[in-house]
Parts: structure tokens; sequence; C-alpha cells
């Protein structure tokens, strides 16, 4: 509890380096990743991240990721913890032979800065960081260290992530942590920050049983590759995303309310007023900002609508629910 508060109200300091990092290279590293994921990478401008997601021949969804264009012929990409091998093995099956692919696995670290005063915490060490927007992604040169930093982060405050190399991730930790505003933060304050925020957590809230257009994220694809688009499809899955997008779905990714101080964890059933099981959590849990409990889950497309009145299984006992608009806490991306 305090140390989502403390993040929500200063900046928090969260140490991510059990994601992966990894570079692509070579002249043909956009167009071959583009066959991978429904996003617009040819046209990513330098110095610039966007969010992407790796899907299945089935429109299912393999990971998340973040994709950077560090310059014309390389891209870093940033993807989830427990799918980078599976991840790293996609990648060197699909694109080895049309790009060179480098995992950072083992040799670069990931610092999270997030809150109000990121900016001004992180300005104290290299000012130009100040006048990044969200989304933007630079080299910069802290205490000496060569490191790339995009101003984002997944708990929908302002904020920074910072690659830097191991053996000078300690130093650059500290060196933050000595600043009067920043805390250290754990991953579960990460957890209810992101879930306020109406964030997904992969295996939680998306996996290969859910597409993009049932988890709600049919906004992260690209203008360019919709069905309309000037390179429409040609990403895995394209067609059965299409015919989502045209026909609907029988259910899809919502947010949650809780109308009583009950927390619905994930995994509970959610059902109608007659007690007929329609969908179920994904994602539950307290949020301190609110001080009430959130949640996310899937419902039917019938009970998807704002308002709809749903019922989570607690323990055996109906808990009222209202499906409600995401994010639960406004985000504070800093825009410019």
């Amino acid at each position: 509890l305090k140390e989502h508060l403390h993040t929500r109200e200063q900046a928090g300091l969260f140490d991510v380096s059990h994601m992966g990092q990894i570079l692509l290279r070579g002249e043909n590293a956009a167009r071959a990743l583009e066959s991978l994921v429904p996003v617009d990478i040819l046209d990513l401008p330098l110095g610039t991240q966007r969010y992407a997601l790796f899907t299945d021949e089935n429109g299912g969804i393999l990971d998340d990721l973040m994709v950077a264009r560090l310059a014309d012929d390389e891209l870093f990409l940033v993807v989830n913890a427990a799918c980078k091998e599976q991840d790293l093995a996609h990648l060197q099956k699909h694109l080895g032979e049309q790009c060179e692919i480098e995992s950072l696995f083992e040799s670069r670290a990931l610092l999270a800065l997030q809150g109000p005063a990121a900016a001004a915490v992180l300005g104290r060490l290299a000012p130009e960081v100040q006048a990044m927007t969200f989304m933007q992604f630079a080299r910069v040169n802290l205490q000496g260290v060569a490191c790339y930093v995009s101003r984002s982060g997944y708990t929908g405050e302002d904020g920074y992530e910072i690659s830097v190399p191991v053996a000078q991730a300690e130093a650059l930790a500290r060196a933050l942590l000595a600043q009067p505003e920043v805390q250290p933060i754990g991953l579960g304050a990460r957890d209810s920050l992101r879930l306020e925020a109406g964030l997904c957590l992969y295996g939680h809230d998306m996996s290969t049983a859910t597409t993009p257009i049932e988890a709600s994220l049919a906004w992260a694809i690209s203008k360019a590759r919709r069905a309309d688009g000037l390179r429409a499809g040609n990403f895995p899955g394209a067609g059965q995303v299409f015919a989502q997008q045209r026909d609907g779905v029988p259910s899809k990714r919502v947010g949650l309310l809780p109308q009583e101080r009950v927390p619905v964890r994930e995994g509970a059933e959610i059902v109608d007023a007659d007690g007929t099981v329609i969908g179920r959590v994904s994602s539950g849990g307290f949020g301190p900002s609110l001080g009430a409990p959130v949640a996310m889950g899937y419902v039917s497309a019938s009970h998807a609508a704002l308002d709809s009145e749903v019922w989570a299984l607690v323990r055996g006992k109906r808990v009222a629910m209202k499906v409600a608009k995401t994010p639960f806490v406004p985000q504070r991306y800093y825009r410019g």
C-alpha cells in the first residue's frame, strides 16, 4: 500500500531486469519483424517505441512487447520475462535468415523510474530526458554509462524505463535511490499499479487462448496493418483477427468494479442474474489509489456494455460488480 501510493505521489524505482531485451539488426529487420506482429514497424520513427503483439496462426497472443527504433537498421525489443526464451526462439526461427538477432538477457539490466517526480529526478543526471515525451526512446549517458531510455512504463504514471549494462546497474540504482523523492518499489505494487491503469498482464489477461479483439486490444493493430490498410494482414492469424473485427466476438475483456469491499481475485467465475456462468476474472485485487477493489475479466458480449451488472463467485458468495471503463485511475503520461 505504502509503495503503491508513493509511486503515485512521488517516484518509485522498480528492478524489472527479469524482462527480456533483444536487438534486431539489418536493413530488413523492420520488414521482417512486421511479419510477426499486427503493428506498423516499417514507418516507426527513429527514437520512438511502440506497443506490439506476437500472434500465432489462430490469432492468439504469444506475448506483448515494446519495439523501439534505435537506427534505420536497428530495433530494440523488450519482452515479458516468462516468455523471453520462447520469444527469442520464435524470432530466430522466423527471422534468423533475414536479420541479426542478439539476446541481451545476460548483459543488460532494466530499471523503471515511475511517478510524477520521475522527470525531475532523472533530469538531474541527464537534463535532456525532461524534453522526451511519452513513448520516445533515446541513447542517454547516465553517470558516464551508455543507456537506452524510454519515456514509458507500466504503472499509468509518467516515468522512464532505463536499459543499463549489468555491471553498472547497481551504481545507477543507488544514485537514483539517493534522490529524496525516490523509494524502492516491489513487484506487488507494480501489479496493483498496472491493474488500476487497466493494463494487461501476459498469462493472466491475455494468452494464446485470446485474440487482440477478445482482449480489447484492437487499438494495438496499426492503421496500416488493418483489413483496409496499406499493408493489410501478413501477420500470423490475420484472417481470424479481421473476421472477429468484422463479426464481433462471443466474449471480451472488460473492467470490473466490485460493488462491495470484497477483493475479487483472478479465476473467480462471473455469472449473470440467473446464475449462469458468463466469464471469469483475469486480474483482481485492491486498488489503493481508489480505496476499493478493482478487477478485469472476460464476459460474454451480451454483458460487456458499460454499467452492465454481473456477479463474481467468491467463496460461494455472489459479489455484485459493474462493467466499468478503464483505466480506473487516470493515466498521466507526459505527451508534451
